[in-house]
């Protein structure tokens, strides 16, 4: 039978707000304290590679802002490729 938890779900093909709202949910099961050692071990690491998904989608987030300029005329554009 197929695994239906959250962590199941490719991290890779979260948004950045499901990453998030599911890392939240992890720190709120870890903090209570109330997980068996094994389960809390890999709660920690899905939340590692979440944190890094987040990482990896304000970075792109980020790089795109920045590519953003605004041209004499008002109007906005992006910047040429390098």
């Amino acid at each position: 039978m197929p695994e239906t938890t959250a962590a199941a779900v490719d991290v890779s093909t979260l948004s950045f707000e499901d990453a998030l709202a599911e890392l939240e949910q992890i720190v709120r099961g870890l903090e209570g304290g109330q997980q068996k050692l094994e389960d809390a071990i890999a709660a920690y690491e899905r939340g590692a590679a979440l944190r890094r998904r987040c990482e990896a989608k304000l970075a792109e987030a980020e790089a795109r802002v920045a590519a953003i300029v605004e041209r004499a005329d008002g109007s906005l554009g992006t910047r040429p490729a390098d």
